[in-house]
């Protein structure tokens, strides 16, 4: 591992172990709502490379929940798992991607989403250039995008859209014309305020 990777896995590692900031996104969906929440587990894959890299999938367009939305890697988590395990089950499922090949680093904050999801996000380090297939019936296509770039908070662009008649706000990354929003940014936004 180069020094710049422990570096920034070291700083993440603390992060997610310290204590929880007072400016981290809890969820879109409020803390009162009586909506019983799904529960998923997304993979925060982090490339193992002297400029590290996250690993994200952009979901097939004729998917029932969040079609042709950027995301992670990750789905429900199904009865008798823990977050690692359906985490680590769903990128293999979506991608490819050996569990074999993950090293778990931490747990991120849990994160409400506006549909009613309940994300743990599962961090973790993969080796760079891993040769990954996206799983056609769920994902269109995938890429990694520089960390450095999606944690920089300079790179977050607070927005404001109105959903179900309501004003909402969200995060927004652009990266080469891709754009991270809603849950995913937040979760991504979470890390860099993890990782200061």
């Amino acid at each position: 591992m180069t020094l710049v990777a422990i570096s920034l896995f070291e700083r993440l590692a603390a992060g997610l172990d310290s204590a929880v900031p007072d400016d981290l996104l809890p969820g879109d969906l409020d803390e009162d709502s009586t909506v019983s929440l799904r529960e998923a587990a997304v993979l925060v894959a982090i490339t193992d490379r002297p400029e590290p890299g996250v690993i994200l999938t952009q979901r097939h367009e004729a998917l029932r929940e969040h079609g042709g939305q950027i995301a992670f890697p990750g789905g429900r988590i199904d009865n008798g798992e823990e977050p690692r395990e359906a985490a680590l089950r769903e990128a293999w499922e979506e991608l490819a991607l050996d569990p074999a090949e993950v090293r778990i680093i931490g747990l991120a904050d849990h994160y409400r989403t506006i549909t009613g999801f309940g994300v743990t996000p599962v961090v973790a380090s993969v080796p760079p250039d891993l040769p990954l297939v996206a799983n056609p019936g769920e994902v269109a296509d995938w890429f990694e995008a520089p960390l450095a770039f999606v944690l920089d908070p300079r790179n977050h662009q607070h927005r404001q859209a109105v959903y179900k008649g309501q004003l909402r706000s969200y995060y927004e990354i652009v990266w080469q014309g891709r754009r991270i929003w809603g849950a995913t940014a937040a979760m991504l936004v979470n890390l860099s305020r993890r990782a200061r």
